[in-house]
This record gives structure tokens, sequence and C-alpha cells, in this order.
């Protein structure tokens, strides 16, 4: 679930010597990743709309705040496990201080009258030597939009550019959307942790 005082406690630093973050086919063979910093790719909901897919940047606090003021109280406990009303400082540096290597984070923004607002984000951060954590959040009014789904086909064509082997994720067994796009994308259950917590893993290579 990416808890930061968690993640921020057990994650290992790693060189990673010698990856190349420049640039890799992703599954569909049709674009060319950016450096992971600049990435930025147009993509299209169900309904057609044009979503940007991009790094996310230290100045989108606001936006996040915003996105998140705008998603539901069940929507963020099923990304928190936990209601969440708020957010700490450490919390926010966390979300928002982004190294690239060990902790990835992409937003999906679309324009809403004029303007670009985010919608959803993901990001993995690496728990131990080529693996790493993946988790998801989508603004309500854009859910089944297909915003999670090229967030994690983004996310795993960065993570495999940069030599991880196995992502993990932790899902709530009542998130039967989420537990269901990961299996779509070849996560396998593993064994159910505590406080009734379901246990994915993908195999990268």
């Amino acid at each position: 679930m990416l808890d930061p005082d968690q993640a921020l406690s057990r994650r290992i630093i790693l060189s990673r010597e010698g990856s190349n973050a420049g640039t890799a086919s992703l599954e569909s063979g049709a674009i060319l990743m950016p450096v992971a910093t600049e990435y930025s790719v147009v993509e299209h909901l169900r309904d057609a709309r044009p979503v940007e897919i991009r790094a996310l940047r230290p100045d989108d606090k606001a936006e996040m705040l915003a996105a998140i003021g705008r998603t539901s109280t069940e929507s963020l406990r099923r990304r928190f496990f936990a209601p969440k009303k708020g957010f700490s400082e450490p919390e926010m540096a966390f979300f928002l201080e982004i190294d690239f290597e060990n902790h990835v984070a992409l937003v999906a923004e679309i324009d809403e009258d004029g303007r670009p607002v985010i919608i959803g984000g993901g990001r993995y951060v690496v728990v131990q030597s080529s693996q790493a954590e993946v988790a998801f959040v989508v603004v309500d009014a854009y859910q089944s939009q297909g915003v999670g789904t090229i967030l994690m086909r983004h996310l795993a064509a960065l993570a495999r550019d940069a030599g991880l082997k196995e992502l993990i994720a932790e899902v709530l067994p009542e998130n039967t959307a989420m537990l269901k796009l990961l299996r779509r994308f070849g996560f396998l259950s593993g064994s159910q942790r505590a406080h009734q917590v379901a246990h994915l893993t993908l195999k990268l290579v």
C-alpha cells in the first residue's frame, strides 16, 4: 500500500550502475519512452479524451491536493487501507520528492475547461533489490475510463527499463476493480497478509 513511513524505513537505496533509463519500447511497441524525469506521453481515455501521462513534479503539490480533495473517502481508504482526511508534511515530502530511481511517480493529467488537471497517479517504490511496490489512485469522476490501466502500462515499462525484475502490490480484497486490473497485467496472487490484504506479484523478466 506504500505507506510513507513504512516505505521510507524499509526502502533500500540502490545504485543500479549501468541501467539505461533513456528509451525503451512499450508493450504496444508504438511509443519510445523518454527519460523518466522528463516522461510525457499522450494517451486516450475510453471516451477518446486525450490524457497526458507525465512525471510528477515538485510543483504539483497544489494540484495533487486538489485531486485528493475530489477523491472519495472510500477510494482513499482503498488506496491507504485506512480513512485518510489529510497528509502530514513528511507524508507530502514522501509523495512529492521523487528521485526517479528508487521512487518513480507518474500522474495522469487532462484538460478541464482550458486548464490541466491531475485526475490520477501511480508510483512504484523499490523495496529490495530488483523489486518494487506499485500503487495507484484515480479521482472518482474518472474511474472506469482506463486511467489505472494506462498508468500501470507505463510504470511497468519504466520498471523494466530500470532493470527491475519484479513488481508487487498489496490490495484490499474488496477492491475488485484493482485486483482485476493487476491480474490482467499478469500479476499472480500470493499469500493473504495481515488485515486481510491480498499480495500480488508480477515477474518482469
